[in-house]
C-alpha cells in the first residue's frame, strides 16, 4: 500500500507559506508506517519543534491502474476521508532552502491519520467541504472546487509515472490555515459535517 501526498494543490495555502506555484501537479510519498495503529495518538516526536496540521481529502484506489485516461478516473476510487498530513515544517523548511526531498519532514510515523471511509455516491465531490476542529475551534476548512487540480487530474496524471493499485491511498493537497499543533491538543476532522477522524494529540 502506497501513500501517495499532493502538495500545492490550493492558491490560498501556496501563498501563506511563501511557495511558489507550479503548472505540474507535485507529488511525494509517505510509508505504510505513516498511518498510526488504530486509535493510537499523534506522538510529537523528539526531533521537531514546529509539528503543523494539513487537512486534506484522501482518495482510496479500487483497482490497479496504469496510464489512466482523466475520463476513466472516477472508476478507480469508489470512498474518500479525511486525513492530516503532518509536517514538521521546521525541517522542511530547513531541507527546501537546501534543495533536499522532502520526506523527512514528511513521512514519519504517525504522519498520514485518516478517517473513516465514505462512499463518493452520496457526496457532491467538486464542492465538497470539509473542516478541521482543535479543542471544538474550528482552525481549518477548504472546499474541493477551490482545487487547483481536481481528483481525476490527480488520478491520471500519477498514474503516468506509478502504477496505483488497490488500497493505495492519494491525499489531495491542503488548503489555507495550517498552523502548529500542542500537547493535549484534540484533532476532529469533517466532510460536510460528517465528523471522520479523531486525533489526541501527546
Amino acid at each position: 500500500m502506497k501513500i501517495i501526498c499532493i502538495g500545492r494543490n490550493y492558491k490560498k495555502h501556496i501563498e501563506e507559506l511563501n511557495n511558489k506555484h507550479s503548472s505540474e501537479i507535485i507529488f511525494f510519498l509517505k510509508p505504510e508506517t505513516a498511518i498510526p495503529i488504530k486509535n493510537q495518538p499523534f506522538f510529537i516526536p523528539d526531533f521537531s519543534q514546529e509539528i503543523h496540521h494539513e487537512l486534506e481529502l484522501v482518495v482510496k484506489i479500487n483497482r490497479t491502474g496504469k496510464f489512466i485516461q482523466k475520463k476513466f478516473s472516477n472508476k478507480y476510487y469508489n470512498e474518500i476521508s479525511i486525513g492530516i498530513d503532518f509536517t514538521a515544517r521546521d525541517i522542511q523548511n530547513n531541507i527546501k532552502k537546501k534543495g533536499l526531498p522532502w520526506e523527512k519532514a514528511k513521512a514519519f510515523d504517525g504522519s498520514a491519520p485518516v478517517g473513516k471511509f465514505i462512499q463518493k455516491d452520496n457526496l457532491k465531490l467538486e464542492e465538497l467541504d470539509f473542516m478541521l476542529k482543535i479543542n471544538g475551534k474550528i482552525k481549518q476548512t477548504g472546499n474541493s472546487k477551490n482545487m487547483i487540480h481536481n481528483i481525476d487530474d490527480i488520478i491520471s496524471y500519477i498514474s503516468q509515472y506509478i502504477t496505483l493499485k488497490k488500497g493505495d491511498l492519494i491525499f489531495t493537497g491542503t488548503p489555507e490555515g495550517v498552523g502548529k499543533v500542542h500537547k493535549e491538543d484534540v484533532l476532529e476532522a469533517y466532510i460536510s459535517n460528517q465528523k471522520l477522524l479523531h486525533i489526541n494529540i501527546v
